[in-house]
């Protein structure tokens, strides 16, 4: 009887360990390739985060980031509109399905405003990136001065 007992037991935990499994790989679909935020001298309040995002599973919406040393986190978008170049925030941004999203200086971006500290050349930060199918992928990104290069000649191979 004690046999039979822990036989369910391990029956239960084996499809417990399959189903977080599923759940886990699930959520890795979008993983972090590069990424940083722009050191700004401590007298500006602003700043953005500039990354590259590899979406190994079907289309997905970038809506929200998060993060606790700036006021508020936004999306943004550069366009062109009258012959001036101007800055719009965005609802999301669409990760296409087995595609790559790249936020740079020139194009969509994470506005961070309200920085609570100046940010340290160097030093890392945490954001939470936030989807439309409620899942979260917490970054760490490095705050840098320089302007990120290695995204733009980013090679992505389709799965």
């Amino acid at each position: 009887m004690e046999f039979k007992t822990l036989k369910q037991i391990f029956k239960h935990m084996f499809n417990f360990v399959l189903l977080c499994s599923a759940s886990f790989s699930a959520m890795a679909n979008v993983v972090l390739v590069d990424g940083q935020v722009r050191a700004m001298p401590p007298s500006v309040p602003n700043s953005a985060a500039y990354l590259s995002l590899e979406n190994h599973g079907p289309e997905i919406q970038l809506i929200a980031v998060e993060a606790d040393f700036v006021k508020d986190a936004q999306l943004h978008t550069i366009i062109e509109e009258d012959g001036m170049v101007k800055m719009r925030e965005v609802e999301s941004f669409t990760i296409p399905q087995h595609g790559t999203l790249t936020l740079s200086e020139s194009g969509q971006h994470i506005m961070l405003l309200g920085l609570k500290q100046p940010l340290v050349s160097g030093e890392s930060v945490k954001l939470t990136l936030k989807f439309d199918d409620g899942s979260e992928l917490p970054v760490s990104l490095m705050v840098s001065k320089q302007a990120m290069t290695k995204a733009e000649g980013h090679d992505h191979h389709h799965h």
